[in-house]
C-alpha cells in the first residue's frame, strides 16, 4: 500500500474514508506485531508513514463532522 496524500484523502466520502482508515490501522497493527517479534526487516520504514496517514484521515473525518 502506498502513501496517501491529502489530495486523494479529500476525494473520499466519509464511508470510504472510514473503510480505508480501518484497513490502514490493521496494516499498522500487523507491522507493529512483526516489529515486536523481531521479524520486521525491510518494512521498518513503513511504520511512520502509516501513522501519518492515519492522522491525516482522522483530521479529514473531523473536518467532515464539523460541516
Amino acid at each position: 500500500m502506498g502513501h496517501l496524500k491529502n489530495k486523494t484523502i479529500r476525494k473520499f466520502n466519509e464511508k470510504d474514508l472510514r473503510d480505508k482508515l480501518k484497513q490502514v490501522r490493521t496494516d499498522l497493527f500487523k507491522l507493529r506485531i512483526e516489529s515486536k517479534k523481531g521479524t520486521l526487516r525491510k518494512e521498518s520504514g513503513k511504520l511512520k508513514p502509516l501513522r501519518k496517514d492515519i492522522a491525516r484521515m482522522m483530521t479529514r473525518l473531523n473536518e467532515l463532522k464539523k460541516i
